[in-house]
């Protein structure tokens, strides 16, 4: 189904840069997935780097927020870069407790920027995903919890293609 239906053009799945995967998941934090293609393009060119977002006045990233909405998404990109720059040289960390520490970075996030940049094996749940394990595993059930997903998730991992999963289930959760 993923090979013929995926979404394979979006921007931030043909990137292992964890800057880049950090960008869209904040971008991509309660906002659709159209509105965020092109801000990010936008963005990217703006800031390509961790460096250029760390060193930009917060009021050009803000202005490049634009039409985005939370703009303290904005606010702790912009603080997260600095850290990351400062305190790591410029390159993400990847230990799961280091990116947690930054801000604007919960839970999911870590773990998609651990999977999605470093093919790390992780868990983790956003709404497409809740979707399809719904879906799948949980057709007539009520009460159903993030861990008993969480359960089930962790038997269906993948040995390999890591991202390609994810993309996948993410891309057939948005359908429903």
């Amino acid at each position: 189904w993923y090979r013929v239906h995926g979404r394979h053009d979006l921007p931030w799945r043909k990137t292992r840069d964890p800057y880049r995967i950090f960008v869209s998941e904040l971008m991509l934090q309660q906002t659709q997935v159209e509105r965020v293609i092109f801000q990010y393009a936008d963005f990217i060119k703006k800031f390509p780097t961790v460096h250029r977002c760390a060193h930009a006045p917060l009021a050009e990233i803000v202005i490049a927020w634009k039409g985005l909405g939370y703009n303290r998404r904005a606010l702790y990109m912009k603080r997260a870069a600095e850290i990351i720059v400062r305190d790591y040289r410029g390159k993400f960390p990847k230990d799961y407790e280091a990116l947690r520490a930054l801000p604007g970075i919960g839970d999911y996030t870590a773990r998609a920027i651990q999977t999605f940049a470093w093919g790390m094996s992780n868990v983790f749940i956003e709404t497409n995903i809740r979707r399809v394990f719904l879906h799948e595993f949980f057709p007539d059930a009520n009460g159903v919890t993030d861990a008993m997903i969480f359960s089930v998730i962790q038997k269906t991992l993948p040995k390999k293609h890591i991202r390609k999963w994810y993309g996948a289930l993410m891309d057939y959760g948005a359908l429903a």
